[in-house]
């Protein structure tokens, strides 16, 4: 694995950009972050903490915010430990990456105030899946008509979430309980019922995902300092361990002139890697 970058803070849901070079939020510096291909580092100020990313159909960058942690070290390994001091609750953002103007579309969902966002994935549709971790909730939104819906709940601490390649499958990781969950999607918006895809039967804890070209899932493994490849039909393919040890690599994304390369956040030491993929990366629905 090569470094990228080195000092951020807490660095989660990357989106790798035409120009090479890659997009990540950083929780406990409140911003989206350009990393160039040289390594340069140049944050958009969005507040808060913003937890995961994804391009829309309109150009901008949506950004899905906890409302703020706080953060401790330990042993040379920084990580939340708590809602920050003035959380109100999380909310999704609107960033343009042209001018770095930062709005807010969502703060609540039927009447009720969101929670700790956590992913976010927009499909072909136009429209986004957010996960509500503390609600335990999923939603469904279109930012640029303003609508917002909880289309499943009940979930145990849900964190990544990612489409399939042909969009027909939603997954979802729950970081405690160790399950991989999955929803057949019938129509945008429209999810059956769960199914289990793989369980670690709490043994170590998962955090963001990603899906390649291949549909495998590849879940962040805070257990293992790496990222565990789930084929779809639920069987571990391989694993990939960072260099350092961080028991808080947080989630990957796929990018690069051919696709397969991959982009890992090391949060509990502020870095991004790249290495190569073996599997066909996975082109985004929408893309900067």
């Amino acid at each position: 694995m090569k470094v990228l970058a080195s000092g951020l803070r807490f660095p989660e849901g990357p989106i790798a950009l035409a120009d090479g070079s890659v997009l990540v939020v950083e929780i406990e510096g409140g911003a989206l972050t350009r990393v160039a291909a040289d390594g340069t580092v140049t944050p958009i100020h969005c507040g808060g903490g913003p937890n995961g990313a994804a391009a829309g159909p309109d150009g901008a960058i949506y950004v899905c915010n906890d409302g703020g942690l706080a953060f401790t070290t330990e042993d040379g390994i920084r990580f939340p430990v708590d809602h920050a001091e003035g959380n109100a609750g999380g909310y999704v953002q609107r960033v343009d990456l042209e001018t770095g103007d930062v709005e807010v579309v969502f703060t609540h969902v039927a009447g009720s105030r969101i929670g700790n966002l956590n992913d976010i994935v927009f499909d072909a549709a136009g429209s986004c899946y957010l996960v509500d971790t503390t609600h335990g909730a999923i939603y469904y939104a279109d930012p640029i008509d303003g609508t917002i819906e909880v289309v499943a709940e009940g979930l145990s601490y849900p964190n990544g979430m990612g489409l399939s390649p042909d969009g027909t499958r939603l997954y979802v990781s729950e970081t405690y309980s160790g399950r991989v969950l999955a929803w057949d999607v019938t129509a945008p918006g429209v999810l059956a019922a769960r199914a289990e895809l793989y369980s670690t039967g709490g043994e170590h804890h998962w955090d963001g995902l990603a899906i390649d070209g291949a549909g495998n899932v590849c879940v962040a493994n805070l257990g293992k300092s790496g990222v565990t490849v789930i084929s779809p039909e639920g069987q571990v393919l391989r694993e990939f361990a960072t260099p350092e040890h961080d028991p808080f690599v947080t989630n990957i994304c796929f990018g690069g002139p051919e696709g397969d390369t991959a982009f890992l956040c090391s949060a509990g030491r502020g870095i991004l890697y790249s290495f190569p993929w073996p599997w066909p990366g996975l082109p985004l629905h929408f893309a900067c």
